[in-house]
């Protein structure tokens, strides 16, 4: 695939200086195998609808920004499954800025887990890709932390690993303003019996006057 400069990327603008605009540091390896991946993301989308973070700040604001704060809240060596990973995010910037975690991907449309899988080699990080749904993996791999992004409302999500919740210890969700509402009808389901629920993180929300959250999702001690 080819990795030239995107056609709406300004030539003033990198990686770099939208991770500095974020105040983010990273290691050279580490930026520059982010540099690579979004360049490999944007590549592929323009065949297949991936990502709607097609430069350098968008990428940085909400995919870097998001999975750092994920990444605070993982335990070292934490078995991780990003549930629908779409082109990738979280779970490949998880892999490259926090290598001793164990991540696998789960994807259930067919085209998108192709790519993703490929990405992953292009990048020769050592991370699986499978075409299936997060509950599938739950059948024979036990998992530490599911991480959804952008998959589902709390209450689908909780209906889809309410069978599972002996494969996994906790689910993290990353969730806009519209939280507060599907909290209410999960609740108004009792989809949260037996659970506990934590605002772990709340960061702004970039172009709009909200914030995202971080929610832990749990079972009762």
């Amino acid at each position: 695939m080819s990795t030239d400069t995107p056609a709406n990327e300004t030539a003033a603008d990198s990686l770099d200086l939208a991770l500095a605009r974020h105040s983010i540091e990273l290691s050279a390896e580490q930026t520059a195998s982010l540099d690579r991946y979004c360049r490999l993301l944007w590549d592929w989308n323009s065949k297949l609808n991936l990502t709607r973070h097609t430069d350098f700040e968008k990428f940085v604001a909400r995919d870097v920004v998001d999975s750092l704060v994920v990444a605070r809240q993982l335990a070292p060596d934490d078995r991780v499954l990003d549930v629908g990973t779409g082109g990738g995010v979280p779970g490949v910037v998880l892999a490259i800025v926090r290598p001793d975690l164990t991540v696998t991907l789960s994807e259930s449309v067919a085209k998108k887990a192709r790519v993703v899988e490929q990405i992953i080699r292009d990048l020769g990080l050592p991370i699986a890709a499978h075409h299936c749904r997060a509950e599938d993996l739950l059948g024979y791999q036990p998992f530490d932390t599911l991480i959804a992004r952008a998959v589902a409302p709390l209450a689908k999500l909780l209906t889809w690993f309410q069978p599972h919740w002996g494969a996994f210890d906790r689910l993290l969700a990353i969730k806009g303003p519209s939280w507060v509402e599907e909290r209410r009808e999960a609740r108004q389901r009792n989809l949260f019996k037996g659970l506990r629920l934590r605002k772990l993180d709340t960061w702004p929300l970039p172009g709009t006057n909200s914030q995202s959250v971080l929610l832990e999702i749990r079972p009762e001690p």
